[in-house]
């Protein structure tokens, strides 16, 4: 996995699906490229302090890094916009909705079958 970090891309992930959770929203679009999947991570300056903001990355950092890549679709970006939420929230709480978040977006677009996901998306 790849990370995001221009501008456009995150203005163009922004254009896609998401997914609302009480910690983050987790935004998704395909692209046409056949490059790895690719994620990006922001929190706005309403969500607290610089230390609080960077410390909410760092926390959706790790939920990522803990979740199985083959529970997100090839040649995709995705960006996780984090709340001020997940400054307290349960960390494997976060790590299930995380997972509910990547199953919604899945029920919300149309997937074609040589990309299926793997049934079961929990971390090892």
């Amino acid at each position: 996995m790849d990370r995001l970090r221009q501008r456009a891309d995150f203005l163009a992930v922004a254009d896609g699906v998401r997914a609302n959770g009480p910690a983050f929203v987790v935004q998704w679009r395909e692209r046409q490229d056949p490059g790895p999947i690719r994620i990006g991570f922001t929190v706005t300056k309403k969500h607290g302090t610089a230390t609080e903001r960077n410390r909410i990355r760092r926390r959706l950092r790790a939920l990522v890094g803990r979740l199985d890549p083959l529970c997100m679709r090839p040649h995709s970006d995705y960006v996780l916009v984090g709340r001020r939420a997940a400054l307290s929230r349960d960390f494997s709480t976060m790590l299930e909705d995380l997972q509910g978040a990547l199953g919604r977006l899945d029920r919300q677009t149309k997937r074609a079958p040589d990309t299926a996901r793997k049934p079961d998306c929990k971390p090892d």
